[in-house]
C-alpha cells in the first residue's frame, strides 16, 4: 500500500480494495434515491456513490477503493482534490467567490489568460477569453471565426465530438445518444472525411493523403472554400474513438485552411494539459492553430473553459460580444492557476509520456494475444483499444460493454467511446502510480480473457 506519489490528491491509500460487490448496498440505496431526484436522461456509467478520491483512486460509500482509469473524462489530470488546487480554491473562496469579470474584474482571470497565451502552440501575439464548458468554448470559437472572416460556414470531420448544445450537436457526428431527437440543429455546418487509419478502405499508409484530398475536394466543390469561416478538429478524436489522424492529414488540412483564408480551430478540450505527453496534442504534429479551445483538464476538476488565439482574430469581436455571467469565475481561475503550476513544477507532461509508454506496451501485449482487439492507438495517457469480431473489422460493442462491466465489478473505472460503441479508452490521472496503473491494466487483461 502506498500514498499518492505526487501531490495529486489527499493522502488516500493508493490501492484497489474490494469490500462489497460493486455496486454495494449503500450504492444501491443511493441510486434508488438518485432515480427519484435526477432526470433519467442524465446517465451514470458506474452507479456507485463517491465519497472521496485522490491520486489514482476513487472511494465509494461502501468502502470500496477503485482504480481510476477515467479521470472524470480527462478532467482531473493533476489528480482528484489535488492539495495545491484545493488550497487555492479555499483561499479564493474565503476572499470572494464571484463578482462577474465583465462587471468588476480581478487578477485571476487575467493570470489564467496570460498562462494560456504562453502555453498554447505558437509564439505569436495571443489573447484569451474564459467560459464555463467545452461546448461553450467551441460555440464562442465559431462566433469569433465568423466575425473575423466575415464568413458563415463551419467544417468539421467524421467521428467528431464537440459538445451537447444546439450548435455543438450540429458539429458532433454521432447521433445516439448525443443528437437523437434534439433537432433541428444549427445551419451552415458541413462534414468532411476524417483520416481514420484502422478503417480507411485502402489501408493506413494511404489514409492521410487520401482523406485530406477527399476533404479538400468536398470543401472546394460542395461548400465553397471562400464561404468557410473555420475548420474545427480534435487533434486526436475523443468520443469518436481516440482516433489519431493518418500521417500528413492534419498538416495538409492546416495548409489548405491557410491557403484559403479559413481559420483552423484545434479542439484541445480532451487532449490538452499534458494528457497526450505534450502540453497540447497539436505539438505532436507541429501544428500552430489560429484558435484553440480548452476545458476539462484546465482547472483540476472545476468548470472552466477558454478560447485562445491570434490577437487580431480574438480582438475582432466588438466589446460585449464575448462573455457570460460565470465565465472565468475567480474560484475556478484559482484552481486553474494551481493546476497549471502543478503540471509544470511536477513534470506531469513528461510523466504522461513516460506512463504512456507503459500503457501502450501493455495494450499492445493484450492485442498480440487477443484477435478481438483490432487496433490499439493514442498518445501519452490518452489511449484506447478497438474491439471487433475476430478476423474482421466489424465492431463488437457487446463485448466492449462486457469488458467494461467486468472491470467495474473488480474495482477499475474504465470508459467506452467510439462511433460504433466498440472502443475501450484509458485516461488515468497523470499522477497515478506506476504500480496502480499496472494493476488496473491487469484487471483489464482479465476482463478481456473472460469475455472472449
Amino acid at each position: 500500500m502506498t500514498t499518492s506519489p505526487l501531490t495529486g490528491g489527499p493522502q488516500l491509500p493508493q490501492q484497489r480494495r474490494i469490500v462489497t460487490e460493486i455496486p454495494g448496498p449503500r450504492a444501491k440505496a443511493f441510486q434508488a434515491r438518485r432515480l427519484n431526484a435526477v432526470a433519467s436522461g442524465v446517465g451514470s456509467t458506474l452507479p456507485i456513490e463517491v465519497v472521496a478520491a485522490g491520486g489514482g483512486v476513487i472511494v465509494d460509500s461502501d468502502g470500496n477503493s477503485l482504480i481510476d482509469l477515467g479521470s472524470g473524462i480527462a478532467v482531473v489530470n493533476v489528480g482528484n482534490a489535488a492539495s495545491a488546487v484545493a488550497n487555492a480554491v479555499a483561499q479564493q473562496a474565503a476572499a470572494f467567490t464571484h463578482t462577474c469579470f465583465m462587471i468588476t474584474p480581478y487578477a485571476g482571470y487575467v493570470e489564467v489568460c496570460e498562462q494560456l497565451n504562453r502555453l498554447t502552440p505558437g509564439n505569436h501575439d495571443k489573447r484569451s477569453a474564459l467560459f464555463n464548458s467545452g461546448a461553450e468554448a467551441v460555440e464562442n470559437a465559431v462566433k469569433i471565426a465568423r466575425v473575423a472572416t466575415g464568413r458563415s460556414a463551419v467544417v468539421v470531420v467524421d467521428h467528431a465530438y464537440h459538445g451537447r448544445t444546439n450548435l455543438t450537436m450540429a458539429l458532433t457526428a454521432k447521433s445516439m445518444p448525443y443528437k437523437a431527437g434534439f433537432g433541428p440543429f444549427a445551419p451552415e455546418v458541413y462534414r468532411v472525411p476524417m483520416a481514420y487509419p484502422y478503417r480507411w478502405s485502402t489501408g493506413a499508409e494511404s489514409c492521410g493523403p487520401e482523406a485530406a484530398a477527399a476533404a479538400m475536394d468536398h470543401i472546394r466543390t460542395e461548400i465553397g472554400a471562400d464561404r468557410v469561416a473555420a475548420m474545427i478538429m480534435e487533434p486526436i478524436l475523443g468520443e469518436g474513438g481516440f482516433i489519431v489522424p493518418g500521417e500528413s492529414y492534419l498538416p495538409e488540412m492546416v495548409k489548405f485552411c491557410k491557403d484559403n483564408g479559413i481559420l483552423f480551430v484545434a479542439d484541445e478540450i480532451q487532449t490538452g494539459f499534458g494528457r497526450t505527453g505534450k502540453w497540447f496534442a497539436c505539438e505532436h504534429e507541429n501544428i500552430v492553430p489560429d484558435l484553440v479551445t480548452t476545458a476539462k483538464g484546465i482547472a483540476g476538476g472545476l468548470p472552466l473553459a477558454a478560447v485562445t488565439g491570434r490577437a487580431e482574430i480574438m480582438n475582432s469581436v466588438h466589446a460585449g460580444g464575448l462573455g457570460g455571467t460565470y465565465g472565468g469565475n475567480p474560484v475556478v481561475c484559482a484552481a486553474a492557476l494551481a493546476a497549471i503550476n502543478m503540471i509544470e513544477t511536477e513534470g506531469l507532461v513528461e510523466r504522461s509520456a513516460q506512463l504512456g509508454e507503459i500503457l501502450q506496451s501493455r495494450l499492445d501485449e493484450m492485442a498480440s494475444q487477443d484477435p478481438g482487439i483490432g487496433d490499439v492507438r493514442g498518445r501519452g495517457l490518452m489511449q484506447a483499444m478497438e474491439l471487433v469480431h475476430p478476423g474482421t473489422n466489424k465492431p463488437d460493442p457487446d463485448r466492449t460493454k462486457a469488458v467494461i462491466a467486468a472491470t467495474h465489478a473488480k474495482g477499475v473505472v474504465t470508459l467506452s467511446a467510439g462511433t460504433y460503441g466498440n472502443v475501450v479508452r484509458f485516461l488515468p490521472p497523470l499522477v497515478i502510480g506506476e504500480d496502480l496503473l499496472n494493476e488496473g491494466l491487469d484487471i483489464v487483461a482479465e476482463a478481456l480473457a473472460a469475455t472472449r
